[in-house]
């Protein structure tokens, strides 16, 4: 099949319409008609981030949506990540690396260098691929967001693509999202739209009819697809927390919902073994009895441990591990369960140090480089190879690190407590890996583990996502000269 379209932009009505899984469908579906097709995201905010085959740093949904396009993750996905560490303040990474750490303000006027390390990025893919599908940011309706925009409109006028607006009909007032959207562009950006998806539909077909029909008249512009909701998918999220399952197995596994919880697709293994109930407690929830508990990554190490102090979570600790209980903690978990964590630079925020957890006998202090690294080895107390990623900024010591969690290409890593029972590490991802998975919930009493094939499960998700999409597609190819530039 030949593709009719060098560059295709997906934007959704609101945040969390489908726009990424619209971009992982389309790239697998094209790769299997043996289009040469890559994904690209201009501008990301996310604290779900994967490390890239160049050594650098996007978002976990570029990873994914690489994966459905048969590619390895590349900078080029993505070249501008956003990493909130406060409600005004973000990292920002360019080109995989971090550039600084800005207000929201700061960042505003910083945009128009923003947006040239964007289009370089999209001018290499571009050059390399038949076909570029593009991911928009939110939604294009941000009226105050308009002004030097990178992420949606002002991405797609600079560089003259079409664009498909996807609206989420399972939230509820799908027309008025898509109707009200449209009144907030100007008439050019207007004119780019090439129709509309309506994603995650349940029901009667029929029902729905009339609707689409009023939409297309009202607006001039087609209804490309009604894609139905699909039930019990595992793609990695882009940041929203995956609400909890209904319980499954007898193992409770409880994680705490940090304020700038970070990488928290670490627990999708977790989320989807039949016999671990995964529970994430947030803030006001009663912490429950449990079997193991996670404390996760973060982007702002000191706050939420901070968090964590305020809402009760070392007495919690404290009892669980009293009964015997296990702890393990993941980066900024991992750092949290020292006996300091210092941050001379004011990496995070202000410069100083914050006494914490005491769990373990370390001290971390915070770095102004950070390390970024695909890895792979074994673990120290178990048969079993684990394989992940380290994204952190902090170098943690002290005698605990004697007795390591693993040995990462010949070096230890991460700490054990004397009494067995508390763990700490850097890798992100440590679930994944199936052998890796066992020895950690054995080690934690679990007995009679049988993993799953987390990269199996994504492999079918993203062939379910594509075959449902396939009509989108096919309306793609006939629609080619009617409303799209």
């Amino acid at each position: 099949m030949k593709f009719p379209y060098s560059t295709l932009m997906v934007q959704g009505t609101t945040s969390d319409a489908g726009k990424s899984t619209v971009v992982a469908a389309l790239c697998r579906l094209l790769a299997r008609e043996g289009v040469s097709v890559a994904p690209f995201k201009p501008q990301n905010m996310a604290l779900n981030s994967a490390v890239t085959s160049d050594g650098g740093e996007i978002g976990r949904a570029q990873a994914l949506q690489a994966q459905a396009a048969g590619l390895k993750p590349h900078t080029d996905m993505n070249p501008v990540l956003l990493k909130p560490s406060s409600d005004t303040g973000a990292q920002v990474i360019v080109h995989g690396k971090v550039r600084a750490d800005m207000n929201a303000r700061d960042y505003h006027q910083y945009k128009t260098v923003a947006m040239q390390a964007v289009l370089e990025s999209y001018r290499r893919l571009s050059r390399a691929y038949s076909a570029v599908i593009v991911e928009g940011a939110g939604s294009p309706a941000e009226i105050n967001l308009r002004e030097r925009d990178i992420a949606n409109m002002g991405f797609a006028e600079a560089v003259d693509c079409p664009v498909i607006l996807v609206a989420d009909i399972d939230r509820g007032g799908v027309f008025a999202h898509i109707v009200g959207t449209l009144a907030c562009l100007s008439e050019s950006e207007r004119s780019r739209i090439a129709g509309f998806v309506i994603n995650r539909f349940r029901g009667d077909i029929s029902l729905l009819e009339p609707g689409l029909e009023w939409l297309e008249r009202q607006t001039g512009k087609p209804v490309l697809a009604v894609l139905p909701y699909l039930h019990g998918l595992f793609l990695d999220a882009e940041d929203a927390i995956q609400p909890a399952q209904d319980a499954k197995g007898a193992f409770r596994v409880v994680v705490p919902v940090l304020p700038r919880i970070s990488n928290h697709t670490d627990f999708d293994a977790l989320r989807a073994q039949p016999e671990v109930d995964l529970r994430f407690i947030g803030p006001g929830q009663a912490i429950p009895p449990a079997d193991l508990i996670i404390l996760p990554g973060s982007k702002n190490t000191r706050a939420d441990l901070a968090w964590l102090q305020q809402n009760g979570w070392p007495e919690a600790l404290r009892k669980h591990l009293r009964y015997g209980g296990k702890v393990i903690g993941i980066c900024g978990g991992y750092q949290m369960l020292g006996r300091t964590v210092s941050d001379p630079h004011g990496v995070e925020e202000a410069p100083g140090t914050s006494p914490a957890l005491g769990l373990l006998e370390i001290d971390t202090e915070l770095a102004k480089d950070k390390t970024l690294a695909q890895v792979s080895g074994y673990c120290a107390f178990a048969d079993g190879k684990v394989a992940g990623y380290e994204i952190h900024m902090g170098v943690s010591d002290g005698p605990a690190t004697a007795n390591p969690a693993f040995y990462i290409e010949g070096r230890p890593e991460g700490a054990r407590s004397a009494d067995g029972l508390v763990l700490g590490t850097y890798l992100h991802g440590v679930f994944d890996a199936p052998q890796a998975m066992t020895a950690l919930l054995e080690w934690a009493g679990l007995k009679q583990v049988e993993p799953v094939n987390l990269a199996r499960l994504r492999e079918q998700s993203l062939d379910r996502i594509a075959d449902a999409a396939r009509p989108l597609l096919d309306a793609l190819v006939r629609t080619q000269t009617r409303n799209i530039r």
